[in-house]
Formats: C-alpha cells, structure tokens, sequence
C-alpha cells in the first residue's frame, strides 16, 4: 500500500482474514470460490472485498517481475538525513522509480526501494532526484544481484 492510513486499524473477523488469505493466494479468484472456501454467498463475498478495498485493508494490483518488464536494476538505498524525516519521505515518494519508502529507526534514517532501467538510470535518480533533496546527508546504496524471495501474503492470524 502506499501510503499508511491515519485511522484507527480495522478489525477483522475470521471470514474477512479467510477471504483476504484467498485473495492473497490468487488475486482473481472468482467470488463464488472464495464464497464456498468461507462459507458465504457471491454476493456477500463481493460486498465485503468491496469494504476492505475501500477501508484501505487491501489493495488488489498486478505484481509485475521488473526485469521481465524492462527494469533490469533494482536497488535499496539507505539516507541518512536530517529536519523532518516525515517531509523528506513523501517528497521522496513522489519519485517514479521509487516503489517503497520507509521512516526508520537505526543506522538510516529513511530506506528506499527504486527499480530502474540499468546502471545508468540508477545514477541520474541517486544523482538528480535522491541526492539533491534538503535533508538528505549521505546515500548507500545497496544493488540487489539476484532477488530470491518477495511475497506479499503476510499472514492474517
């Protein structure tokens, strides 16, 4: 998700969690399996995706493997910075090559996913659009060679 919600979490009964645990399983499962699996009607199902959508508790998307969309170089970028860590990661989310930021706590202040192109693309978005920002100190930047595991089914208990 892309940005983190300001209310307060949404609790979930066992059938909502059953049904985002489908959907995490197969994004386009038809209403009616996922029906039958909780025990639900079509409709009942429909109504409730519908509620978690729009709550923000899930988001249905296509994931995409970069590579095989053009995005050979994939990197995590580590900021040190200083004033508001807040400020300076939305300005940072605005970026096109940016897929994920977060505030942390520890050796970096904020991390930072980008996909780029190739090597030279990676350059002109540390060099022009990361660097250049007021705030940011330092940059390290860490190229990923091969990714072995990216899930997006964080369980539900």
């Amino acid at each position: 998700m892309a940005e983190q919600r300001k209310s307060p979490p949404v609790v979930l009964d066992a059938v909502s969690k059953g049904i985002i645990e489908q959907l995490q399983e197969d994004g386009r499962r038809p209403y009616a399996a996922i029906g039958k699996a909780v025990g639900l009607s079509e409709a009942a199902v429909r109504q409730r995706v519908q509620r978690l959508v729009e709550s923000g508790v899930v988001q249905i998307v296509a994931v995409t493997d970069p590579i095989q969309v053009g995005f050979s170089r994939q990197a995590m970028i580590g900021i040190k910075a200083e004033g508001d860590l807040q400020a300076l990661a939305d300005r940072i989310a605005e970026i096109a090559e940016v897929d994920y930021v977060v505030v942390t706590a520890g050796a970096f202040d904020v991390l930072v996913e980008v996909v780029c192109e190739d090597d030279e693309h990676l350059l002109q978005v540390l060099n022009t659009e990361i660097r250049t920002l007021p705030g940011v100190r330092t940059t390290e930047t860490f190229v990923y060679l091969k990714l072995r595991k990216q899930l997006y089914n964080w369980g539900t208990r």
